[in-house]
């Protein structure tokens, strides 16, 4: 899909007009009235959040369609009001298989300080949208997938231009993390992501990407990664990438961002219910949503320097599985007793928080789908976050609201700690209770963290995948690529 400027093109058969509601209130100061005034007068068309009207043969000037988009609530209009207009824009032209259109924003721009925030949301919502896993399966016969899209309606300065390069690169690399997820595990091992990895991130200055394979992961003591990876066949890794986008400053310390990486998990010993089992390749969300945010930054030549470290491995029942009663020894020395082999997740990520703490970052986010618990406390509407650090939370909402990511603070204290105390080892990997599973994991993954490091943990469980139904850039039963925005706008904000 190609996005570009341009007040019309010849090739063009349908407009594209966004309208909030105040706008269809005020009819003839519409400059799409005239061609829908039917539609609105009779209220067919209102300009709710994300509503439709296509009205075919309309003969907007040179268009032969005109498709209007609702923005709701003028007061409530905001870049992530926009991302979603256009996503559910591009349904609508995917659905009537129309590939060439134009985007008409005059009347977006009075809503934005910043244009190129507009033009950058907007290019964001069709790319985004646009994005769909063909790669095992024929194409619909007849249908035609938007090719060019031109926006319309304003001048482009400088700041737009770059508003609008930002948001492709930012929305490619979230497609290239839902990709990742969305293929299935057997094409989608360990070993395979980590090639895949390499590859796109090949010939990006900057960028060097490590591959630790079974011996050098043992040899580094993470006997998390080993312990979980022993039912399968296929050799775990830990993938490293390391973007310096600001080498001139060397005292500066790094942004360090985690991510779980399990290609599939089956439970364990602990088996998973058959029923929808499929699911748990999306597992490895956590891993995409560093890997995307890595290669946007790098992209966007944003001047800090971050590392992204991924622990990658399936979770299967072999003969040589980890047994519930086991115990681990992870990276930082600490015992870790298995009372359930399905709460594999906080093993990996231990070896992988003890490493990130011995780099002495700035700060360390992990992002993980560690825990069904986040179905019943946020649903799959927010990403749950989990830190003690009041900074690192302040920051953090900040990216979130420059993303347009709902996050939500979810406690973790002492008696969370308590809760996951071992007869046998340091700590065990789950809790005594059986409550407040999300909490209790986050106090699990504490114990790995250096104390003196701000650290945060997403429990993104709910949100990674099939949140179509919230999102109109998602696609049904596809990963979301959630996070990657967010993991971008914390980097920014510490562009020096």
């Amino acid at each position: 899909m190609k996005i570009s400027f341009s007040s019309a093109s010849k090739t063009s058969s349908c407009l594209v007009a966004m309208i909030s509601k105040k706008g269809v209130e005020k009819k003839k100061s519409s400059a799409f009235f005239r061609l829908s005034e039917s539609a609105i007068q009779e209220k067919v068309f209102k300009g709710e959040k994300n509503e439709t009207l296509f009205l075919p043969c309309t003969r907007a000037g040179s268009f032969k369609h005109l498709l209007l988009v609702g923005l709701g609530d003028s007061e409530k209009i905001n870049h992530e009001t926009v991302r979603q207009a256009a996503a559910a824009a591009y349904r609508q032209l995917e659905k009537y298989s129309l590939s060439d259109v134009a985007v008409d924003l005059s009347s977006c721009l009075s809503f934005f300080d910043n244009p190129a925030v507009l033009i950058r949301a907007v290019s964001e919502g069709f790319i985004l949208a646009g994005y769909d896993f063909y790669e095992l399966k024929k194409k619909p016969k007849g249908k035609k997938s938007v090719k060019n899209i031109f926006l319309s309606g304003v001048t482009p300065s400088k700041e737009m231009k770059t508003g609008l390069t930002e948001g492709q690169i930012l929305a490619d690399s979230t497609n290239f993390a839902r990709w990742l997820a969305d293929t299935p595990a057997n094409l989608m091992t360990p070993s395979i992501l980590a090639q895949e990895v390499q590859k796109r991130f090949t010939g990006i200055p900057n960028v060097k990407v490590s591959v630790w394979n079974k011996d050098r992961i043992k040899k580094e003591r993470m006997g998390g990664v080993l312990g979980v990876s022993l039912g399968s066949n296929q050799e775990p890794r830990v993938i490293i990438i390391e973007y310096k986008g600001n080498p001139e400053d060397k005292g500066s310390r790094p942004l360090c961002f985690v991510g779980k990486g399990l290609t599939f998990d089956s439970g364990g010993i602990s088996i998973k219910p058959a029923r929808n089992m499929h699911e748990m390749k999306y597992d490895m969300c956590g891993s995409v949503a560093v890997i995307g945010a890595l290669l946007a930054m790098s992209r966007l030549k944003l001047k800090v320097n971050v590392m992204g470290l991924v622990g990658s491995t399936e979770n299967m029942p072999g003969a040589a599985a980890t047994k519930p009663g086991d115990v681990l020894r992870a990276r930082n020395g600490k015992t870790m007793e298995v009372l359930n082999t399905d709460a594999e997740g906080r093993l990996v990520l231990a070896d992988i928080l003890s490493y990130a703490s011995e780099q002495k970052p700035a700060f360390i986010v992990d992002a993980a789908t560690l825990t069904g618990a986040m179905a019943i406390s946020l649903g799959d509407v927010y990403s749950g976050l989990f830190t003690r650090n009041e900074e690192m939370e302040k920051q953090l909402k900040k990216a979130s609201v420059s993303s347009g990511e709902e996050i939500w603070s979810l406690p973790l204290n002492d008696f969370h700690v308590q809760d996951i105390k071992s007869t046998v080892a340091d700590v065990a990997n789950i809790s005594s209770t059986g409550l407040a599973g999300s909490s209790t994991a986050a106090a699990f993954l504490e114990h790995f963290v250096d104390k003196k490091i701000p650290w945060a943990h997403f429990d993104i469980a709910e949100t990674a995948h099939d949140v179509a139904k919230r999102l109109p850039y998602c696609r049904s039963k596809c990963a979301s690529g959630v996070m990657v925005r967010t993991f971008v706008e914390l980097a920014r904000q510490y562009v020096r």
